[in-house]
């Protein structure tokens, strides 16, 4: 069974999903608006997919709801699953720093 890819991923499909059932519709009427395979949105929602930002963007359309609140606070390495580990660019400077003394 696949598994989530990130909090983000999970995150994301959390509030994905709320705002499909406040809508009262099933997962194949937004996919099917969203020009989806229903497959690939219920991966979505449970947080086993990569979308792209065209496909959150017609599924935040479809659902009438704001990109920027689906996605909000979903920034830091607590967000990406171990394996991928980002570097920030703070890291960067403070490492280039100490490489430089």
């Amino acid at each position: 069974m696949p598994t989530q890819r990130s909090n983000a991923a999970a995150i994301l499909g959390d509030r994905i999903r709320d705002a499909r059932i406040t809508l009262g519709l099933p997962q194949a009427d937004i996919a099917h608006l969203a020009g989806m395979d229903v497959a690939n949105y219920g991966k979505l929602e449970r947080g086993q997919s990569n979308p792209t930002l065209e496909t959150l963007v017609q599924v935040s359309t479809v659902l009438g709801t704001d990109l920027g609140a689906l996605t909000a606070g979903l920034t830091g390495t607590d967000m990406l699953p171990p394996s991928e580990r980002v570097f920030t660019a703070a890291d960067f400077i403070e490492a280039r720093g100490r490489r430089n003394r």
